[in-house]
């Protein structure tokens, strides 16, 4: 008891592990004020939408029926299931409406994306220009990608890259965890057809009341954090 009123007198709590990774990206300081000054400071006349693919989301049926919650008693699920096929989701999150495309298709390469590319272009209106933030997949750099940028009608369309191991930058992230937690994690599907169904489902409910991510922190507040978290653990970077 004693050790316990010393951490709570102190505000400690070392039961609690929290883990972080450090960009080795020789270009993070640029990519950061890049991607920032677009959530900060979106240009007139313009669209900025941050763009992901969450891959292999499993169809799963838990082997017995859930036990629905009671008093006291959470929802209780199997720990055993039965896999029925994967699909990937790829999204566009508006940052100033907090509107989501999405379209799920098989798998998530290349030709994949091109196809959402396709229907992102045949959705938002085609005076605006677009700037889509990204990760750096090779499929999002990809030659059928550069060749798809290529015509003279889709010069407005910008990409804008997140620095190596900084997913934390992307919006979308943010989003796809909500999807997970309150329709994808919690749900059974006997077909990847279901899931695809409940996961539209979940979109058209969350476009009726779309909510953006109010982002605060600039470009100068988050280098200044890494350097001091570099000074504190002395690495190499």
């Amino acid at each position: 008891m004693s050790v316990q009123r010393v951490w709570q007198r102190r505000d400690l709590q070392p039961h609690r592990v929290e883990r972080f990774k450090l960009s080795r990206d020789p270009h993070f300081e640029e990519k950061v004020r890049d991607v920032v000054g677009l959530y900060l400071n979106p240009p007139d006349h313009a669209l900025v939408l941050c763009v992901d693919e969450k891959s292999q989301i499993q169809a799963l049926d838990r082997t017995a029926p859930l036990l629905p919650l009671r008093p006291g008693l959470p929802e209780r699920q199997t720990h055993d299931y039965e896999r029925h096929g994967t699909t990937t989701l790829f999204a566009a999150f508006n940052i100033l409406t907090g509107k989501v495309i999405g379209q799920c298709l098989s798998r998530h390469r290349s030709r994949e994306f091109v196809k959402f590319l396709n229907q992102l272009e045949q959705e938002l209106p085609a005076d605006l220009e677009v700037h889509l933030i990204m990760d750096n997949y090779n499929t999002h750099k990809s030659p059928p990608v550069q060749r798809w940028l290529r015509p003279k009608k889709r010069q407005r369309f910008h990409f804008h890259f997140t620095p190596t191991s900084s997913s934390w930058l992307n919006q979308v992230e943010r989003w796809f965890a909500e999807i997970t937690r309150r329709q994808i994690r919690r749900g059974t599907f006997k077909s990847v057809r279901e899931l695809e169904k409940a996961i539209y489902e979940y979109l058209a409910a969350w476009n009726e009341n779309p909510k953006p991510f109010v982002w605060k922190a600039t470009a100068d507040i988050i280098l200044d954090k890494v350097r001091r978290c570099k000074e504190l653990y002395v690495t190499e970077h």
